[in-house]
Formats: C-alpha cells, structure tokens, sequence
C-alpha cells in the first residue's frame, strides 16, 4: 500500500517562500519516479516538478528558476522549494509516485497520489 502525505503549505505574500513536503511509505521509495502537481479552482491540474530515481529533474516554464524538487532517500521524503512565490501560485499542490515515468510532469503516467496541501500567495 503506497501512501503520500504532503505537509508545509499556508499562506505567504507575493515574494515570500515555502518548502512543500511529501513523507512516503509502503514502497521502495527510492525507485519510484516522483512529481509535485497543483490545481488552481476551476483549472485543470498542472505539473510543476518531477524527479526521477537517478535524481534527473524537470519543471514546468512557469515555475523554472523559482522552484526546487528534491528527495532524500534516507527519511523517505519529496521536497518541493518555492521561492519568489506569486498569487498565480495559488492551488491545492499533491505529490505522486510511480515506478515508471516516461513524461514527469504527465499526470496520466502516476498511479499512487497524496491528500494535497494548500498554497495560498496574496499580493
């Protein structure tokens, strides 16, 4: 049974930070490809960062530059740094394992998800 429990969102103004985490268990952690995805109200659900089990990353335009994927595999746990947060950051964000990814940021290619946790960023 894999379970994902994200944990660290909240509210921060625009330009703030916030490091999103994700405590994994149930699998060998440390083979799974892993991803950080978001849904704004009334949007569809995006990918922002994914990491695969060699450590290989990838994030969508929108957050390059800002935020940060990574794991440590020793504590089982997905991390995800925002920095220079903005109000268009705003969404429930969930993490997501698979064993095989072939596009990290596919929603479709992740079969095991977590509960989500809330980002909000004011102006």
């Amino acid at each position: 049974q894999v379970q994902l429990v994200e944990s660290g969102g909240g509210s921060v103004q625009a330009g703030g930070s916030l490091r999103l985490s994700c405590a994994a268990s149930g699998y060998m952690y440390s083979s799974y490809c892993m991803g950080w995805f978001r849904q704004a109200p009334g949007k569809e659900r995006e990918g922002v960062a994914g990491i695969d089990s060699d450590g290989a990353t990838s994030y969508a335009d929108s957050v390059k530059g800002r935020f940060t994927i990574s794991k440590d595999n020793a504590k089982n746990t997905l991390y995800l740094q925002m920095n220079s947060l903005r109000p268009e950051d705003t969404a429930m964000y969930y993490c997501a394992a698979d064993v095989r990814v072939l596009y990290y940021l596919d929603q479709d290619e992740y079969n095991y998800w977590g509960q989500g946790t809330q980002v909000t960023v004011s102006s």
